[in-house]
C-alpha cells in the first residue's frame, strides 16, 4: 500500500501543505483479540479542523475526524470511498487498515486558539466512528474534547461506540461552558440483523444504554435511527420495536434515515447481499437504480411511520434547540495529503 498521487481539496489547500508529514507514519499491529488482523497506521497530522466544501448537504461546516477506517465494519458504510484516497482498499482494507491522528488532541489546541479560527461548531463522528474500539488504546478524544471545552467552543458527537461514557466527565465539564450534542445512531434492535451488517459495532442495547447514562447525568442525547434497511429492517413491527426502545431509553428525539449507498459503499454493500440475501439484489438495484439514495417517496414512508410511532412513545424528531450537525451524517471529505511515496510496512 501507498501513500501517492493526493492532494489536498481548494478549500483546504495552502500552499506547501498536506494532511501529514510523509516521514512521520509508523505502522503497527497488536496482538490482543480485540485488535487481531488490524494494522494502525500513526501519522502526525498537519491540520486536524476540516473545513466541510460549501456544495456539500451537510448541515455542518467544521468537522475534526482523528481516525480513517473503523473497526466497526458496518458493511453500508457511507465514508468507505475516502480510504481510496489513500489507496487503501474500500472493503476489508476500511474495517482493518485504521489512520490514527496521534496528535490530534495538541494540533487541534492550537487550531483553536488561532486567531483566524471563529469558534464555529465542530462536528464529531461524522466520517468514521471517533469511538471505535482504537479509541480505547489511543486515547484521542479526552485531549480533544478538553481542548473544546477550555475554548468554550460548541461541538457535537456521533457514535455507535459505549466508550463515550469513558469521558462523561469531561462532556459535562464542557456542557457547563458551551453548547454539546450528543447523539447514537441505532438503526435497529433485530439482533440477527446486527451481527451481520454490524459485526464490529456494540450491540443496540448497549448503544441505548449509553443514551439512559448520559441522560441520567443531565446530558440529553439523541438518537439517529441509522440506518433503516430496505426489506431487512423495514417492516413496521421491526421500526416499532426500535423505537419502542429508543424512548425506553429515555432519548430526546429520534431521527430516522434511510439507508444510502454512495461509491464504494455501494459495492461492499451489495457484495454482502449477494452472498447473504441473493434473492433482494434485484430489488435493490431498481430501488437505488437513480443513485445512492433511496426514492423521495421511500424515504417519506418510512420518515412518516417513525415520527408517527415516536409521537406514539413520547418522543419526536429532533428538537428546535438540539444542534442540526448531529441530524445527517455524511462522509466529511478530509483534505488530501500531498503527493508521497511513502510504502506502509
Amino acid at each position: 500500500m501507498r501513500w501517492e498521487n493526493l492532494t489536498e481539496t481548494a478549500e483546504h489547500s495552502r500552499a506547501g501543505t498536506g494532511l501529514f508529514d510523509a516521514d512521520a507514519v509508523v505502522s503497527r499491529t497488536f496482538d490482543t483479540p480485540e485488535f487481531r488482523g488490524i494494522t494502525f497506521h500513526e501519522i502526525r497530522a498537519r491540520s486536524i479542523l476540516n473545513r466541510v466544501p460549501g456544495a456539500s448537504r451537510m448541515p455542518f461546516e467544521w468537522t475534526v475526524n482523528p481516525y480513517r477506517g473503523c473497526s466497526h465494519a458496518c458493511v453500508y458504510c457511507f465514508a468507505r470511498k475516502t480510504h481510496s484516497y489513500l489507496d487503501l482498499d474500500t472493503g476489508i482494507g476500511f474495517d482493518t487498515q485504521i489512520v490514527v491522528k496521534v496528535n490530534a488532541p495538541e494540533l487541534l489546541r492550537r487550531q483553536l486558539g488561532s486567531r483566524r479560527w471563529q469558534g464555529e461548531h465542530v462536528a464529531m463522528g461524522t466520517n468514521v466512528d471517533c469511538y471505535q474500539r482504537a479509541e480505547g488504546r489511543y486515547r484521542l478524544m479526552p485531549g480533544i474534547i478538553a481542548a473544546l471545552r477550555d475554548h468554550a467552543n460548541p461541538f457535537s458527537v456521533l457514535t455507535k461506540g459505549t466508550l463515550i461514557l469513558r469521558d462523561l466527565d469531561l462532556l459535562k465539564q464542557a456542557a457547563e461552558v458551551t453548547d454539546v450534542g450528543i447523539s447514537v445512531s441505532v438503526g435497529f434492535t433485530d439482533h440477527e440483523l446486527w451481527r451481520t451488517v454490524e459485526p464490529g459495532t456494540p450491540a443496540p442495547e448497549r448503544r441505548l444504554d449509553v443514551v439512559r447514562t448520559l441522560t441520567a447525568h443531565g446530558i440529553g442525547c439523541g438518537v439517529l435511527m441509522a440506518p433503516v434497511i430496505p426489506f431487512l429492517g423495514d417492516d413496521p413491527a421491526q421500526l416499532r420495536a426500535t423505537v419502542r426502545a429508543i424512548a425506553a431509553s429515555g432519548a430526546t428525539s429520534v431521527t430516522p434515515l434511510v439507508l444510502h449507498l454512495r461509491p464504494g459503499a455501494r459495492e461492499w454493500f451489495m457484495s454482502w447481499l449477494g452472498q447473504h440475501h441473493p434473492h433482494l439484489v434485484r430489488r435493490y438495484e431498481r430501488l437505488y437504480a437513480e443513485g445512492a439514495y433511496a426514492p423521495k417517496w421511500y424515504q417519506r414512508r418510512i420518515t412518516g411511520q417513525v415520527h408517527e410511532l415516536a409521537q406514539a412513545y413520547g418522543i419526536g424528531p429532533a428538537r428546535p434547540g438540539m444542534p442540526r450537525r448531529v441530524r445527517e451524517p455524511e462522509p466529511a471529505p478530509e483534505p488530501r495529503p500531498e503527493p508521497t511515496q511513502l510504502t506502509l510496512m
